[in-house]
């Protein structure tokens, strides 16, 4: 790692905050007690589960491992004792369900998580036949076609057009003409899922920290200097916390690695935008109530 300053650890939290907040979400923001705040608001839930255990010597994710940690964040955000109950109570068997995923060759959702999610939804009594996953494909896959719930899961990763890919950015495929949503660093990602066959449908969305990446020069850049193991997943109803969270820690890992703010180049405006703009859901850190379980160790948040 390379470093130009020296900080204590007392600078680089507070740094970490205002660099993540003050580069692309809600510059300026007023910081409020969150706790005092709480009743007055509605707080959109996060749960953050991070398992250093997660990735095998080679950093293939353990199924096994991969399960337990989607299964404590669903019970935790839900409510729910069992994850099979956490998952009745968001799928129906009647669903038809469709997965979508992301199969970017250098940093995928994995195969594991894709496979945790899709025996939950079996589980919840959704017949395999009325279960698909897909990326690319979903404007023309039959299950997505009649889909009456989607399950959004996706890595987070830096983005040459987006500042970063995100949950929001992976409904991109749900329109014919992704190039078009590129201008202004990809602002209006979240006009997307207004459409009729995405709106309202979606159940859960998962956003894999397992090793992010947070540094790409260039389009479809892939470096792994700039890719490290968080051993993480975020879980959570809304995609703009999310997201937001997720910037957070990227922009963190940013700092610590450069030893400067250096904010994402362009911004992920969009995560903004769906917020203020769509209402999708809430950038703002001071309306999220973000839970965390599991190694904390390193955890840049």
């Amino acid at each position: 790692m390379t470093a130009n300053k020296t900080f204590t650890r007392r600078q680089f939290i507070k740094n970490t905050t205002l660099a993540a907040v003050g580069s692309s979400l809600f510059i300026g923001a007023p910081s409020i007690n969150r706790e005092a705040h709480a009743a007055d608001e509605v707080m959109s839930k996060v749960v953050l589960i991070r398992n250093k255990e997660v990735l095998d010597a080679d950093g293939i994710p353990k199924a096994q491992v991969v399960q337990e940690m989607l299964d404590s964040a669903i019970t935790e955000l839900t409510g729910y004792k069992s994850p099979v109950e956490a998952w009745k109570s968001i799928i129906k068997p009647s669903d038809i369900v469709g997965i979508k995923t992301n199969v970017w060759k250098y940093i995928t959702t994995t195969s594991q998580v894709e496979n945790a999610l899709k025996k939950r939804v079996m589980d919840a009594g959704v017949p395999e036949t009325n279960i698909g996953i897909d990326d690319r494909g979903v404007l023309t896959n039959p299950i997505f076609m009649k889909s009456t719930a989607l399950i959004n899961a996706r890595p987070m990763r830096s983005h040459h057009w987006a500042g970063v890919g995100t949950l929001i950015k992976n409904y991109v495929m749900f329109v014919p003409d992704p190039f078009n949503y590129h201008g202004d660093s990809c602002a209006d990602l979240a006009k997307i899922w207004d459409l009729p066959h995405v709106k309202g449908k979606t159940r859960l969305n998962v956003l894999v920290m397992l090793t992010p990446q947070f540094h790409g020069v260039g389009p479809h850049n892939f470096n792994p200097q700039y890719v490290w193991k968080y051993n993480g997943l975020l879980v959570g109803f809304d995609p703009v916390a999310l997201d937001s969270t997720g910037v957070r820690i990227i922009q963190a890992k940013r700092l610590e690695f450069f030893g400067e703010d250096r904010p994402l180049n362009p911004p992920a405006k969009h995560i903004f935008i769906a917020d203020t703009t769509y209402h999708l859901g809430t950038a703002n850190p001071n309306k999220i109530k973000l839970i965390k379980l599991g190694d904390e160790s390193d955890i840049l948040i």
